[in-house]
């Protein structure tokens, strides 16, 4: 018997604004994005995130907010 499991995880973005800061690498303005991910085994939903991820509008890096 041979089973085949089949898990993806799928990214939407929700919206976007801008953040307040700089980006430290290059000066350039802050972006603040909320993106929803959802976890998928069999194309049965099994658990939706939501998270908010920055990055730089001018050089595209990603930045981490250390609190």
């Amino acid at each position: 018997m041979c089973l085949v499991f089949i898990c993806d995880e799928e990214e939407r973005v929700l919206g976007t604004q801008t953040a307040p800061g700089s980006c430290p690498y290059c000066g350039g303005m802050v972006q603040a994005m909320d993106v929803e991910s959802a976890w998928r085994f069999c194309f049965l939903p099994l658990c939706f995130k939501t998270k908010r991820k920055f990055y730089c509008s001018m050089c595209s890096r990603r930045l981490v907010v250390y609190q």
